[in-house]
C-alpha cells in the first residue's frame, strides 16, 4: 500500500522508506520511472509533445519563426537558431510558486535551464541547413517530481524533430538539419548507491546530484554534478556515467517509438 508523504517541511527518507534495499517507489537502482510521450499535445504549435516521467510532467513545443534574432542579423552570422524556455506553473510543486512574471524577473535557475536546453539541442541542429529561421522551445512544466530540466531537453527534443518534420514536408527546408538524437536524464548516489532517474524525495536527500545530457551515439553534451556532502571519487562519477548511458539509451528508443 503506498504511503501518504508530506513533502513540505524536512524531509527524512529513512522514516518513509521500508528497510528493504528498494527505493522510495520500489524500482531498481537502475530503473527509470514510468515514461510516457504524447505527441501534438498542442495542435496549434508546429511540434508538441507531453513528456512525463513518473510524476514528473512537462509540455513542450517548437514554434518556427521564419527571422533570425537581430544579433545573428547585425554580426552577419549565416544559419539559423534554435533557443528555449522555461517555466514552471506555480501550482506544480506542492506549495506555490509566485509567477515570475509576476516578480518581474527571470530568475537565476531559471535562466540556468533555459539556456541548458537550448544549447542541448543546437548541439544536435545544423543551423546552416535550418536556413534563416529560429525555432523556440518552449518547456511549460505543469507538475514537478524531480528532473524537470532533463526531462525537458528530452521531450524537446521530439518537439523539435516534429517541427522540423513538418518544416521538410512542406518544402521549406531541403536537408534534414537533426544531426542525431538526444535526451538526458539525472543520476545521483544515495546512501553509497547510484541511482538512475531520481524523483523530488531521493533527490533532496541525495549525497550527489548529477545531470547528463547526452546524444544518441553515446557523446557528451553536458554533464552537471555537485556533492550535496562529502565529495565523490571518478569510480562514482564513471559508474553514474554508466547508469547515465544506460537510461539516456532507453529514453532515445522510447523517442523514435512515438515518432515512428
Amino acid at each position: 500500500m503506498k504511503k501518504e508523504i508530506n513533502l513540505s517541511g524536512g524531509i527524512d527518507l529513512d522514516a518513509v522508506v521500508e528497510s528493504t534495499g528498494k527505493r522510495i517507489d520500489g524500482r531498481k537502482a537502475d530503473e527509470l520511472r514510468n515514461v510516457r510521450f504524447t505527441k501534438d499535445f498542442i495542435t496549434t504549435a508546429q511540434g508538441s509533445v507531453l513528456m512525463e516521467m513518473g510524476n514528473t510532467r512537462v509540455i513542450c513545443t517548437a514554434s518556427v519563426d521564419e527571422n533570425v534574432p537581430g544579433w545573428m542579423r547585425y554580426q552577419n552570422v549565416p544559419g539559423g537558431w534554435v533557443t528555449a524556455e522555461y517555466s514552471m506553473l506555480p501550482a506544480a510543486t506542492q506549495n506555490r510558486t509566485q509567477r515570475e512574471s509576476a516578480k518581474g524577473k527571470i530568475g537565476g535557475r531559471t535562466m540556468e535551464i533555459q539556456r541548458l536546453i537550448g544549447r542541448s539541442l543546437r548541439a544536435v541542429v545544423d543551423l546552416q541547413k535550418l536556413g534563416r529561421r529560429q525555432i523556440f522551445l518552449d518547456c511549460d512544466v505543469i507538475q514537478a517530481d524531480g528532473g524537470t530540466r532533463t526531462a525537458s531537453i528530452t521531450g524537446a527534443y521530439v518537439a523539435l524533430r516534429l517541427a522540423v518534420d513538418k518544416l521538410m514536408k512542406d518544402g521549406k527546408i531541403k536537408q534534414d538539419p537533426v544531426i542525431e538524437g538526444l535526451a538526458a536524464i539525472s543520476v545521483g548516489i544515495n546512501k553509497q548507491t547510484p541511482i538512475l532517474d531520481l524523483c523530488y524525495l531521493e533527490d533532496s536527500a541525495a549525497e550527489v546530484d548529477a545531470n547528463f545530457v547526452m546524444t544518441e551515439s553515446g557523446k557528451i553534451i553536458e554533464v552537471q554534478g555537485t556533492a550535496e556532502g562529502a565529495p565523490f571519487s571518478k569510480d562514482e562519477l564513471m559508474q553514474m556515467m554508466v547508469l547515465a548511458e544506460k537510461g539516456i539509451g532507453e529514453l532515445v528508443e522510447m523517442q523514435k517509438t512515438v515518432l515512428g
